[in-house]
């Protein structure tokens, strides 16, 4: 195993910026993407309620979030930027936060 291995949280939200919900089945695919490439994925199905400001307005996100430990590579973290980038437009939102940071897998 990797000595060195990175954690991955994103986060997805359960509804599109007009307020119509993202299907059961877009948020399955984005989970199964990273299952499909990775091995494995873990999927936090309790709601996080996100509040930030953008253009002096303050919007409200629900959210679910999907988290991976993976070997802490530049291959590995170009792929989950490139993610990151390909589930915003799909998702068809201003901002997708993921962040990152190191893990000790015992």
């Amino acid at each position: 195993m990797s000595s060195k291995w990175r954690r991955f949280e994103v986060l997805l939200p359960l509804q599109f910026n007009d307020g119509s919900d993202v299907s059961a089945e877009s948020l399955a695919e984005a989970v199964l993407e990273i299952a499909d490439h990775f091995g494995a994925a873990s999927y936090e199905t309790q709601k996080v309620e996100g509040h930030w400001r953008h253009g002096g307005i303050m919007i409200r996100d629900n959210l679910v979030k999907i988290v991976v430990d993976i070997p802490d590579t530049p291959e590995n973290r170009k792929w989950m930027r490139e993610y990151k980038q390909r589930w915003r437009s799909q998702l068809r939102q201003i901002e997708l936060w993921m962040i990152s940071y190191a893990v000790e897998v015992e």
